[in-house]
C-alpha cells in the first residue's frame, strides 16, 4: 500500500528531475485545460499527482522556473539564508497585502493535518522562520508538536512525499500568525480514514485551529467522515481545490468547515498598495462549485446553487505570485516559491489564530456576518474551459462569489 501512495497520492521532486519537469510543464497545461493561452505563464509543477478513488490529494504547487525550481543548500548556505529575502511573499508581504497586525495569536495552536513524515519539518521551519525575523518554534521551546495519528510522537507513518505541502502549511501559518503554537498532526497515508482520525487526533489534543490542504472529489462513501470535521470551539478550514469550477471536495464541503479559495496577489499603485483577482493559470485555477451532497447551510443564501456552494474565503493562492517556502527534498534543501490553495487554508487558518478567536468559527457563517470587512475580490473566472455564462460560481463579482467567496483577509474585522 505504501508503494502505492508513493506512486499515485504524491509525485515526489528528486533534484535531478526538476529540469524534466520544467521542460514537460506544457504537457501538463493542456492536460489541466485551465485557461487557452499559457506562452507567457512560468512553469509549475503540481506536487501531489493523480490519485485512485479514496485517497486524498495534496493541492500544494511549485514554480519550477524560481533559483531553477529547486536548488541544494548545504548547512553554509542555509545559515547564509538569512541575510538575504528568497523570491515570492514573505510574512512582511502578506501582511501588508492583508492590513494584518504583526502581534497576535497568544494561547492559540493551530493544527496542520498532512499524509506522511516529514522529517525535515522541524528544522525547515526553523531556517523560514530566522529568515524572516520571526520567534523560534521549536519542540524544545513548547511551540512546535509533530505526533502521528493518534496521538504519540512515535512511531511516525512513512514518507508518502508531502514534504513540501507540510512545509507549505507550517510556513504559511508562521507568516499569518508568528506567536501561534505549531501542531504537526501526520496521518498514516492520504486515506479519507486516516485523515479523519488526525483531524479527530487534532482536536483532542487542543488545537484551536486545523488547517487541511487536501481534498477528495465529494461521495456518498466519504460522508461518514464529517462528524471528524467539526469540534466545538475549534475553526477548521480547507483548500477549495486547484481544479477550477467542478465537483466541490471533501472536506472543504461539509457545513463545519471553512472552505478556503485562492487568488492572484500583485502589488499595485493604488490606495491598497495591491490587487487581487480569481486565481486561474496554467498551473490549474482555484476550486468552486454546487455540493450535490452537503445541503444548503442555514447562513449560506447565494441563489444559483440548492446546496452548499464553495468557497467561503480566500487568500493568495496563484504560485505565480505565491509565497516562498524554505523546504528538504531527497537530500537537498532550499527556496521554492509556491501555491494552490495549499497555501490559502493554512493562512486563513492563522488569521483566525491570530484574530483569537476560534470559537466563532464552528462554521463559516461569521464570515457571511462580516463580510463588509473583507476585500471584495472582483475580476477573473475559474471555469477554464467550462461556459457557465459568468455566473458568480464560476467568476469574481462584487459580493459574494464562488472562487473566492465573500473575498480575502482586510484586517482583523471579520476574524
Amino acid at each position: 500500500m505504501k508503494h502505492v501512495l508513493r506512486a499515485a497520492s504524491c509525485v515526489a521532486l528528486p533534484l535531478v528531475t526538476l529540469a524534466a519537469i520544467a521542460a514537460a510543464a506544457p504537457a501538463a497545461v493542456a492536460a489541466l485545460g485551465a485557461v487557452a493561452d499559457t506562452s507567457m505563464q512560468p512553469p509549475v509543477h503540481e506536487v501531489c499527482g493523480p490519485v485512485p478513488a479514496g485517497i486524498a490529494r495534496c493541492f500544494a504547487q511549485v514554480r519550477t522556473d524560481v533559483h531553477g525550481g529547486y536548488s541544494v543548500r548545504g548547512p553554509a548556505a542555509a545559515n547564509a539564508a538569512a541575510s538575504a529575502l528568497p523570491a515570492g511573499y514573505g510574512p512582511a508581504d502578506l501582511r501588508s497585502a492583508y492590513k494584518l497586525p504583526a502581534k497576535g495569536g497568544a494561547g492559540q495552536t493551530v493544527a496542520i493535518v498532512d499524509a506522511g513524515d516529514d522529517a525535515n519539518a522541524e528544522a525547515d521551519l526553523a531556517v523560514y522562520r530566522k529568515t524572516y525575523g520571526l520567534p523560534p518554534c521549536t519542540t524544545k521551546n513548547g511551540c512546535f508538536h509533530k505526533v502521528n495519528q493518534s496521538g504519540a510522537a512515535g512511531p511516525l507513518p512513512a514518507d508518502v512525499y508531502w514534504g513540501i505541502e507540510i512545509a507549505l502549511d507550517l510556513d504559511m501559518v508562521s507568516a499569518a500568525c508568528p506567536s501561534c503554537h505549531l501542531l504537526l498532526v501526520e496521518a498514516d497515508n492520504a486515506t479519507g480514514d486516516s485523515l479523519a482520525r488526525s483531524e479527530d487526533t487534532a482536536a483532542r489534543l487542543g488545537a484551536t485551529e486545523i488547517s487541511n490542504s487536501f481534498g477528495i472529489n465529494e461521495n456518498a462513501g466519504d460522508m461518514q467522515y464529517a462528524s471528524s470535521y467539526s469540534h466545538p470551539g475549534v475553526a477548521i478550514t480547507a483548500s477549495s481545490g486547484d481544479q477550477g469550477f467542478r465537483v466541490p471536495s471533501l472536506p472543504a464541503a461539509f457545513q463545519s468547515v471553512i472552505a478556503v479559495g485562492g487568488t492572484s496577489l500583485k502589488r499595485a499603485k493604488n490606495s491598497r498598495g495591491w490587487t487581487e483577482s480569481v486565481w486561474n493559470s496554467n498551473s490549474g485555477a482555484t476550486g468552486s462549485g454546487c455540493s450535490a451532497w452537503v445541503a444548503k447551510p442555514s447562513w449560506q443564501h447565494d441563489p444559483n446553487c440548492s446546496g452548499r456552494t464553495i468557497a467561503d474565503v480566500s487568500a493568495v493562492a496563484d504560485p505565480r505570485t505565491g509565497p516562498a517556502i524554505y523546504v528538504t527534498v531527497d537530500g537537498g534543501d532550499g527556496w521554492l516559491q509556491v501555491g494552490g490553495t495549499s497555501a490559502s487554508a493554512p493562512y486563513i487558518a492563522g488569521v483566525i489564530g491570530l484574530a483569537g478567536h476560534p470559537g466563532r468559527f464552528s462554521n463559516a457563517a461569521n464570515l457571511y456576518t462580516h463580510h463588509n470587512a473583507l476585500y471584495d475580490v472582483i475580476g477573473g473566472s475559474n471555469a477554464g474551459f467550462v461556459d457557465c455564462g459568468g455566473d458568480y460560481l464560476c467568476t469574481g463579482v462584487a459580493g459574494y462569489d464562488g472562487p473566492t467567496g465573500w473575498g480575502t483577509p482586510h484586517g482583523l474585522g471579520a476574524f
